[in-house]
Parts: structure tokens; sequence; C-alpha cells
């Protein structure tokens, strides 16, 4: 599936030395969680305006993704790492049975929005974007959690709810041999 990037977003993108990083933002979900999980992979915070929620901030924090593939006949999967940097993911975990029903939303975007890039980037009183334009956005289920002493990962996908069966109990010459 095609994403539709801003001029902004697509410059960067295809630049050999781009401006300004390309940030990934991270938020997990869970019904356990008072709030969603809020990460960038930057080396700052960064606040996004939402229209609904008013200003969320997204704490700096050091993270590994393999963005999901796309392969026919098979589902996207994708792979996740975050620093295991204090004990707030590790007690989640224990308290939500290792995060089972746990939802990951993807984002990517640039710190400055299309406008301001373009024309005052390099000016001396830049100031960075109110509103964050983000330039992808996809959830996926978060599974297959672990810990260690240094990470906290997971694979991302969707739960295969196609080939799951139907009805608990069918009869099939395994489960009722005297049928057939």
């Amino acid at each position: 599936m095609p994403h539709a990037y801003s001029n902004a977003a697509r410059r960067n993108l295809l630049a050999t030395s781009a401006d300004e990083p390309y940030l990934t933002l991270l938020e997990i979900r869970h019904p356990d969680l008072a709030e969603p999980v809020r990460l960038v992979n930057d080396v700052e915070d960064l606040t996004v305006n939402d229209p609904e929620l008013g200003p969320l901030v997204y704490v700096a924090c050091p993270f590994r993704l393999v963005k999901p593939d796309d392969v026919d006949q098979q589902e996207p999967k994708a792979s996740l790492e975050v620093d295991n940097i204090g004990r707030e993911l590790t007690q989640w975990l224990e308290a939500s049975n290792g995060g089972k029903g746990a939802r990951c939303r993807l984002m990517e975007c640039l710190r400055s929005s299309n406008e301001e890039y373009a024309e005052d980037y390099f000016a001396e009183d830049y100031t960075l974007a109110a509103n964050v334009d983000i330039e992808f956005d996809m959830e996926l289920d978060l599974m297959g959690l672990y810990v260690d002493n240094q990470v906290v990962g997971g694979t991302l996908g969707f739960e295969d709810t196609l080939n799951q069966a139907a009805v608990t109990v069918r009869f099939d010459p395994t489960t009722a041999p005297g049928l057939w």
C-alpha cells in the first residue's frame, strides 16, 4: 500500500544527507494502562497536538523497530525492542499477564512542519512547529513480549483470525471417529 508523504517528508527521505531526522513515534495501549506509553526515537521529547486529546508528550527513549513487511500471502510482521531503562514497562508486563491484548501505534513525522521547513529551517528565529504533521500511521497488535536486562521486545502484527476455528469442537474423523 503506497504512502502519501508530504513534499518535505519526501525531500527528507530521498536526501543523501537530510537536514533533520525523520522521527518514529510509538504509542502502546492496553486496558491495564491508565494512559498509553508514548515514546519518540530521539534525544529530546516531542509534543504533538492531537485535535481530540490536546497536546501529547512523547518521551525520548531509544528503541529499535523493524517495519512491517509487505509479502504476498503473508501477514505483515514487525519487531520492536525498547531499551529497558526503567521499571515501568516491566511492572506493567508483570501486572498485565505479559501484555496480552496490547496494541501498538507506529507513526512517523518530521519535527518541523512543512511550511516552516520550506521557508525558515535555516533562519535564526526558527521555532518548532506547533502541529507536527504525522506522515505515516499504523496500528498493530503487540504479541510475544519478552524482557531481559537490556531490552523489552516483542512482535508486531495482526492476529490471524481468519485461520482460527469457528467452533471449539468440530466433527471430523479425529474428534468423532464413530461418525465416519
